[in-house]
């Protein structure tokens, strides 16, 4: 597999497991992806810094609620950079983010903006 395959294996790989509602499949695409380390960021948000522990409350408290939708994904050599719309399930609204995604040397950062 290219580079390129590789990351959009992840991006899309990750997605599909997270609206399947595969916490061990979207967590192992992570796994895969950051052998050397991982590091997210919600961009304007204090949260723990602990990467690990952000996606276990990301998957326990928005899981449940949302179902991704790709808007648009853009990959440039080692970077990503994702247009999301996550909508509610009951269907009553949605909240836009931005994703960018870096891979390098088997680390991997994400920042996530996320539309007020």
């Amino acid at each position: 597999m290219s580079a390129q395959e590789v990351i959009e294996h992840f991006l899309h790989g990750q997605i599909e497991c997270w609206n399947n509602g595969d916490k061990e499949g979207f967590f192992e695409h992570y796994r895969r992806m950051s052998p050397a380390g991982l590091s997210i960021e919600y961009v304007g948000r204090a949260l723990p810094t602990d990467p690990w522990q952000i996606l276990e409350g990301m998957w326990e408290n928005q899981q449940p609620r949302f179902r991704v939708e790709v808007k648009e994904t853009i990959i440039n050599g080692e970077e990503a950079a994702c247009h999301h719309r996550n909508a509610l399930r009951d269907g009553s609204g949605g909240i836009e983010t931005i994703e960018l995604y870096r891979f390098q040397d088997g680390r991997l950062w994400v920042r996530y903006f996320i539309k007020a």
